[in-house]
């Protein structure tokens, strides 16, 4: 085994189908250039991210971990082997940032356990991006993930949110299934105060991107089909 260990590069992807090169600094081209190492979340979309990136990169040459909801969780630690033995490896994630919003993070949490490097590559999240494009209050914030899906507990959760906003002075961000957008914009009207703000960014660093913050007052009288489209919901109340 080698004295010198190789790195975990975290590389982000893009967020949606755009050319990568647009939203990605070229840094991430030299990178995979240079890494054959990969733990990724789905093999076939990380292959077409990496041709795309690198169209001349010997494809057989990739040797690809899985790492998704069926990965074991004693498998983790051997990914990280090739590290201990000198060559760098690239954690992958299947839409923006590792580690954020993603599974990855748990093999971050291993490299330094074993006193591996870890590199975090310059990419879009779009977590951050919403919030840098709401107007609201960057400077205390929280993820909370996904809501509950059964209606009564997502609206008691939706009120619980806002209130931590408003006591807190804690802008919140969540996520949702996208073919249920429509339906979680519906309960954001129904349960929240009018006069509370809620930000809506969807399709972000696409062509079709949309990004409104408006009360729920005025998201009440507009119309919008977030269908199948990734979208970030931000609240705060003022």
């Amino acid at each position: 085994m080698s004295n010198i260990r190789g790195k975990l590069y975290l590389i982000p992807t893009r967020l949606g189908d755009n050319a990568p090169l647009e939203v990605l600094p070229f840094s991430i081209k030299r990178i995979i250039e240079n890494v054959n190492y990969y733990i990724v979340e789905n093999e076939k979309t990380a292959r077409r991210f990496i041709k795309k990136i690198s169209s001349g990169k010997s494809q057989p040459s990739l040797k690809i971990f899985i790492l998704n909801k069926f990965t074991l969780e004693t498998e983790l630690p051997n990914y990280l082997n090739a590290c201990l033995e000198g060559k760098h490896v690239g954690l992958l994630s299947e839409a923006g940032c590792p580690a954020i919003a993603d599974p990855g993070s748990e093999i971050v949490k291993i490299a330094h356990q074993k006193d591996i490097q870890v590199v975090p590559l310059v990419g879009p999240s779009s977590i951050l991006l919403a919030l840098m494009s709401s107007g609201m209050n960057g400077q205390n914030f929280a993820f909370n993930g996904y809501l509950p899906i059964e209606k009564s507990e997502r609206k008691a959760t939706l009120k619980q949110l806002e209130h931590l906003s408003f006591d807190k002075k804690q802008t919140q961000l969540f996520i949702e299934t996208p073919y249920r957008n429509n339906k979680m914009l519906e309960d954001i009207c129904a349960s929240l105060n009018e006069h509370t703000r809620i930000c809506i960014a969807c399709d972000i660093t696409l062509p079709t991107e949309y990004i409104k913050t408006k009360t729920v007052k005025d998201w009440k009288r507009t119309t919008v089909d977030l269908h199948k489209r990734p979208s970030i919901f931000i609240i705060q109340k003022d």
